[in-house]
């Protein structure tokens, strides 16, 4: 039996980019920071960032790029996958990406509606929220239940 499935908590290190490939299926790609904090043998605090690339098709990809911003926290649920390509100069490159299954979006400021611009938010783990997404389903601001 195989599993290949990763759970990511932490905040966007930048506004998602969404683009349309070819066949004009949405895909928004951005970077998730996680901090891990320890103590080490002589008691002092240690701490450590981790950067993870995301990538999400579809719809989920129109919320992010609508819902998202540098800063806000996001629950990403999906798998991990290694690719690789050759640059414009021949080398061999590998990149390592979480490709989104699910995604919880962490709250919104009050009182904003739609792209929330530059704001910053500061929520808890508890005020994450859960939207899910089909493809035939249109989702408003005033839906969304924070």
């Amino acid at each position: 039996m195989n599993l290949n499935k990763i759970f990511v908590l932490g905040r966007l290190t930048n506004d998602p980019q969404l683009k349309t490939i070819p066949s004009g299926q949405s895909v928004a790609t951005f970077s998730v920071a996680t901090n891990r904090v320890w103590f080490d043998k002589a008691g002092s605090k240690q701490e450590e960032t981790e950067y993870h690339n995301v990538v999400v098709w579809g719809r989920q990809a129109e919320v992010a790029s609508q819902f998202l911003i540098k800063g806000s926290l996001v629950l990403i649920e999906g798998r991990i996958k290694t690719r690789t390509w050759q640059s414009k100069e021949g080398q061999n490159r590998k990149t390592t990406e979480i490709i989104s299954e699910r995604m919880q979006l962490g709250p919104r400021p009050s009182g904003a509606t739609g792209n929330v611009g530059s704001q910053r938010i500061s929520p808890k783990m508890d005020d994450l929220q859960s939207i899910d997404v089909s493809e035939d389903e249109d989702i408003k601001p005033e839906d969304l239940p924070f």
